[in-house]
């Protein structure tokens, strides 16, 4: 994605991180143990994204963020259960993108010498785009429009648009034809 690292020291946090961070987990809590497709459920939700969440997503309990603040979901997202997101570094899923169950995308790791401080890299997840069951996106990825990452894939590099990545780590298999999605 050409995006620069940066990096957070988890050592001093301020007295508004730990109150955002409370929250968050506390909220999270609360959406996992809800009722889905209530009033109650979609509110919470509505608490916890704001106007960063699409018309029409869906982000199906349970699932686990960390830094949810620095995520946004464009319009008819779906992400399935046990969805991890570490999105320190910011995470961005555009318009009519599905997400598979035991999702993780990670945008955000530790140092390998100071593991309080995290490295972050934003990751961009592009309209369209499907992303199978179990795979792991990285630090750093892009996923292209309309591309598609196969179950269990782990992305530790950019997938093209309309690319089919799949493996540990994910290699291009083959390329979609781009004339048969309707723009």
């Amino acid at each position: 994605m050409g995006q620069e690292e940066f990096r957070v020291d988890l050592r001093n946090p301020t007295p508004e991180d730990v109150a955002s961070t409370v929250r968050s987990a506390q909220l999270i809590f609360r959406i996992n143990n809800t009722m889905p497709f209530t009033s109650e459920h979609d509110a919470l939700i509505k608490e916890l994204f704001g106007d960063r969440m699409g018309e029409g997503a869906i982000f199906t309990a349970p699932f686990n963020l960390v830094a949810p603040e620095m995520m946004t979901l464009g319009k008819n997202v779906y992400i399935g259960g046990n969805f991890l997101g570490m999105c320190r570094g910011g995470i961005d899923i555009e318009d009519d993108v599905m997400i598979a169950a035991n999702v993780s995308v990670l945008s955000n790791n530790h140092d390998l010498y100071d593991r309080a401080v995290l490295t972050c890299k934003p990751v961009k997840i592009c309209k369209g785009a499907w992303i199978g069951a179990g795979a792991i996106i990285l630090a750093g990825v892009r996923i292209g429009r309309y591309a598609v990452v196969g179950a269990g894939s782990v992305v530790t590099k950019d997938v093209g648009d309309y690319e089919v990545a799949v493996g540990n780590p994910a290699r291009i298999i083959k390329t979609l034809d781009k004339a048969r999605f309707e723009e």
